[in-house]
């Protein structure tokens, strides 16, 4: 990738997406981009599990519609995040509980289906309170997202969806799906 690739993980989703569709950038390029971030920042805990091998599947899927001219939506092929409450069909959604660790969706969630319709990636699933009950972003069963904006003091992000915002916070995904169960987001 040119040079000034090097702040890929902080450009905005529509200027990625702009990319992708010029050709400048292909949507595996971005995706592995971040797969790489992710992989490279396991300290601040901000996904419960990274679905790699799904997601380069879905940017190759994306390249090879955009190559035959198709262009599902305006963010085609832009890597997205999406809280571990989110079903996704064959994909665990423990919501933050141990006691659902391991249990396996069989069905995919309406919005996450329309994000996959329009031609997003997902990277995978990230952390969140328990039973998205609570305030603070602290997980004491599955370990708590660490605020990136502190490396001497870890700091909990606050909300449910700590993971999708500390994702997006730290450049791990451009964008993020979360959820407001009671003032979350």
């Amino acid at each position: 990738m040119p040079a000034q690739d090097t702040a890929l993980h902080f450009r905005e989703a529509r200027e990625l997406a702009r990319a992708i569709r010029q050709r400048e950038l292909s949507s595996r390029q971005v995706t592995v981009h971040f797969l790489d971030r992710i992989e490279r920042a396991p300290a601040l805990g901000a996904y419960s599990e990274v679905t790699a091998e799904r997601a380069l599947a879905l940017a190759d899927a994306a390249d090879r519609l955009l190559a035959a001219g198709i262009l599902l939506g305006p963010l085609h092929g832009v890597p997205v995040a999406v809280k571990d409450s989110v079903q996704w069909e064959g994909v665990t959604a423990s919501l933050g509980s141990s006691a659902l660790r391991g249990r396996v969706s069989g069905q995919t969630a309406a919005a996450l289906g329309k994000l996959a319709a329009q031609g997003l990636v997902v990277l995978g699933k990230t952390r969140m309170t328990e039973f998205a009950f609570g305030l603070s972003g602290q997980n004491a069963t599955q370990g708590t997202a660490r605020n990136p904006w502190d490396a001497q003091t870890a700091r909990a992000p606050g909300g449910s969806s700590s993971g999708a915002g500390v994702a997006v916070a730290a450049g791990l995904a451009p964008l993020a799906l979360g959820g407001d169960t009671g003032g979350s987001v």
